[in-house]
């Protein structure tokens, strides 16, 4: 693999976000990662978060020249990001790679916007649920880890991207703790790209989303936050409850909680819950919502 080739289509992202904004109390107003150009037109892939609500981007090549940027869209299903630079990149394309056919163990380079990148190995490839209502089916896992993770692109020997980077997590493995990142795959993009493309967003109803900050603990589901002004909080919702039932089902963790939500109806459908607060059972009846109508929509360039 020509690393020095592929490093050049790695770009940094840099972008800033209005206080006012949804988002701005928790991924903060100025927000920096990277990104992998994957069109010829200057169209880059970069991780959701880095973009969302931002009303300005820019992008940074390996050569120090910066460009400015426009949110094309943010999927939060995914938690993919496209910005289309608004000048003239200049850099190639990244093959995509397929993610599945991926093993573990398999070498891997992780390379970000600044031109560092690290040697790693797929260390993990399984089912990753995050606290703020996300779920992969199967999320990749690296290590060692990255200390710029953000929005950097997983490649295999061939120089074909395999995801985007989006956290920096911790392993145990028989008693030692290791630094571990979490990959988006790069092939749950294909089926959704023309429709980010064309419409900003996938065309399906929106999931619904309870504005709910919560983490598995021995199987149970502890919400850990509410986000201000969202449904959970409007609905009751508060820290330290433990989510047991939806509806007339069983939550058996993280990942089922969210499958449970999700099956319930598009954004705006009620959800009954049952909670345990201070050792006493409550229900609550959370009207969900489209978490999109929160968010800044990007500006029109």
């Amino acid at each position: 693999m020509d690393m020095d080739s592929i490093l050049q289509s790695v770009v940094a992202v840099r972008s800033t976000i209005p206080d006012d904004a949804f988002t701005a109390n928790t991924l903060g107003t100025h927000r920096e990662g990277s990104g992998v150009v994957i069109r010829g037109n200057g169209l880059v892939l970069t991780i959701g978060y880095l973009i969302t609500e931002a009303e300005e981007i820019w992008l940074t090549r390996q050569d120090g020249h910066v460009i400015a940027g426009h949110a094309l869209a943010y999927d939060q299903e995914t938690g993919f990001g496209l910005v289309q630079a608004l000048g003239q990149l200049d850099l190639p394309a990244v093959k995509l790679g397929n993610a599945a056919d991926a093993q573990l163990g398999d070498p891997v380079v992780f390379a970000d916007g600044l031109g560092q990148f690290v040697r790693s190995k797929i260390v993990a490839k399984q089912e990753f649920a995050g606290y703020w209502e996300y779920l992969l089916d199967e999320a990749i896992f690296i290590a060692p880890a990255h200390p710029s993770w953000g929005g950097a692109a997983l490649l295999d020997e061939e120089g074909r991207l395999l995801g985007i980077g989006s956290l920096r997590l911790q392993m145990s493995r028989k008693g030692e703790v290791s630094d571990i990142n979490m990959i988006v795959p790069i092939d749950i993009l294909a089926p959704i790209l023309d429709d980010l493309l064309n419409r900003g967003q996938v065309d399906k109803p929106a999931r619904p989303w309870l504005g709910a900050f919560s983490a598995e603990s021995n199987g149970d589901v502890v919400v850990m936050s509410v986000a201000d002004g969202g449904p959970a909080a409007k609905a009751g919702l508060r820290q330290g409850d433990i989510i047991s039932e939806i509806r007339d089902g069983e939550v058996d963790g993280l990942a089922d909680f969210y499958r449970k939500v999700w099956e319930s109806g598009p954004a705006g459908s009620e959800i009954p819950m049952r909670v345990l607060r201070d050792g006493r059972e409550a229900w609550l009846r959370i009207k969900s919502a489209d978490r999109g109508s929160f968010l800044k929509k990007p500006q029109m360039q």
